[in-house]
């Protein structure tokens, strides 16, 4: 049986479409076009990155938490327009007990819709479940970010429930509602493996 002691600190996942490389502090200047022309892609995200001052802030945040160990964030290159697209990352890693949460994804609006998702999802899943030996990968959105939820309907996750009021919002004294998504390793390889494969553009 598979058991890892640390979670790898230098993972590079690619195939011909996509490739996913560990995010740097240098990558700044690599995302500032989304993150001061595109503000509305963090409008459910709890860490806002709209601004290069909250850019920065965003990037620190996720490199501190690498550092900790809780968190490998990502930065997403699109290997067709040979630009890069935005970002991803595992959080939540808990290896002892072979779970991990799969989020924090946001990409600029040039790139929603053309495949490139499906194509990190399955980079990404493919090292959970076969690398990493996880039992299960979990997803979470604000259950208002239609848009999110339907993408992950679409790589094969399932919905498990809503947790009501569940996390303050940025913007207002409004709570959040998040709904629970999850891929279990039996899942993955009886049936959404093959099944995203047969989706990829």
């Amino acid at each position: 049986m598979l058991i890892i002691q640390n979670f790898p600190q230098n993972i590079i996942l690619e195939n011909e479409h996509v490739l996913l490389r560990p995010l740097e502090i240098t990558d700044i200047e690599n995302l500032l076009e989304f993150s001061i022309n595109e503000p509305n892609t963090w409008e459910f995200s709890l860490v806002r990155a709209n601004g290069k001052e909250n850019l920065e802030n965003y990037i620190q945040l996720a490199l501190r938490a690498r550092e900790a160990k809780t968190e490998f964030p990502f930065i997403v290159f699109d290997k067709k327009s040979q630009k890069y697209a935005g970002s991803t990352r595992f959080y939540d890693i808990n290896l002892p007990h072979k779970t991990i949460q799969l989020g924090y994804t946001w990409y600029g609006k040039d790139f929603r819709g053309t495949g490139l998702n499906k194509h990190c999802k399955l980079l990404l899943l493919q090292f959970a479940f076969e690398t990493l030996g996880m039992e299960r990968v979990e997803f979470r959105a604000d259950n208002n970010n239609h848009r999110s939820v339907s993408a992950m309907k679409s790589i094969g996750c399932k919905v498990e429930g809503v947790f009501r009021n569940h996390m303050p919002t940025l913007d207002s004294e409004v709570r959040r509602d998040s709904i629970v998504l999850s891929i279990l390793r039996n899942e993955w390889f009886d049936e959404v493996k093959e099944n995203l494969k047969a989706k990829l553009i």
